[in-house]
């Protein structure tokens, strides 16, 4: 079984390196562009036949290590 972990801040929270790509972008000509946040995706592969026992698990490694949750948020996919 494979998971998908996307961790990006918080709305709120400032983004320096969001504002940078945004900035960027729309030097290269990319006016359309309102925003730019920046996140982080892991992937991992588990060992695991239950999607709801592997989805608290993951949700136990986001809370202790994956994600700083006092400014980021996180959403799970659980891929087959």
């Amino acid at each position: 079984m494979k998971a998908v972990v996307n961790i990006y801040l918080k709305e709120g929270v400032l983004d320096p390196q969001g504002k940078a790509v945004k900035h960027a972008l729309g030097s290269l000509g990319f006016k359309d562009v309102e925003d730019v946040r920046v996140g982080k995706q892991i992937v991992l592969k588990l060992n695991a036949s239950d999607k709801e026992e592997a989805r608290k698990e993951i949700e136990q490694m986001c809370e202790k290590l994956l994600a700083n949750t006092v400014i980021e948020d996180y959403d799970i996919e659980i891929v087959q």
